[in-house]
């Protein structure tokens, strides 16, 4: 991730060449784990807290000719989260929040991804899927940045980096364990290198 900055933003995936339009499908990619984080935060008595939850699988295709068609598909291991405070890993998992025992993934598979109005994922697009956690589904929408290598040409999309954040309410999930001492809202934050498999 250190060698993807905001200056190598692809200025020019939604305006490639309209002679490779015809050609493009969707291309699969692999998820580089090295690179790739899945971060959360939310406040415990109110001071902000962190963890991070490990990728267990992704399905990943990108349609370079018309980003809109992409599809992004993520399976998270739940049971292996793991929090900034030790003590408070246990109770998140436990039956009150997460239960990850009776529900050991979450899952997000994108609907339908908008562009910004500049025509470009990398200022502000949006991707709407179905968050699955602890069985239950709702929509949620992630804003969205991407980049390609800095330094690379315009059509060099072999090694990509995805940032997604977004934020929800873990009681629209039935996670409501401990009201009291922990807020409603969870914020993510996701990072992760995609590397093209074709």
């Amino acid at each position: 991730m250190k060698h993807l900055t905001r200056r190598s933003v692809i200025a020019g995936i939604a305006t490639l060449p309209l002679a490779r339009s015809a050609q493009a499908a969707l291309v699969p990619y692999t998820l580089s784990k090295q690179s790739t984080s899945v971060g959360f935060t939310f406040n415990l008595s109110g001071v902000a807290q962190s963890g991070t939850m490990p990728i267990k699988a992704a399905n990943i295709e990108i349609d370079t000719s018309r980003l809109q068609n992409s599809r992004v598909s993520v399976t998270l291991n739940v049971a292996a989260a793991r929090t900034r405070l030790p003590f408070a890993r246990g109770p998140m998992l436990g039956q009150s929040v997460l239960d990850a025992e009776a529900y050991p993934t979450i899952t997000f598979n994108s609907t339908d991804i908008q562009l910004s109005p500049s025509g470009h994922i990398s200022n502000g697009a949006q991707i709407t899927g179905e968050l699955t956690v602890r069985g239950v589904t709702k929509p949620v929408t992630l804003l969205a940045d991407l980049y390609r290598r800095p330094e690379s040409k315009v059509d060099d999309l072999n090694t990509l980096s995805i940032r997604l954040a977004g934020a929800l309410d873990r009681h629209a999930f039935g996670a409501s364990g401990y009201p009291e001492l922990v807020a409603d809202e969870v914020g993510l934050n996701i990072r992760a290198e995609i590397i093209r498999t074709l």
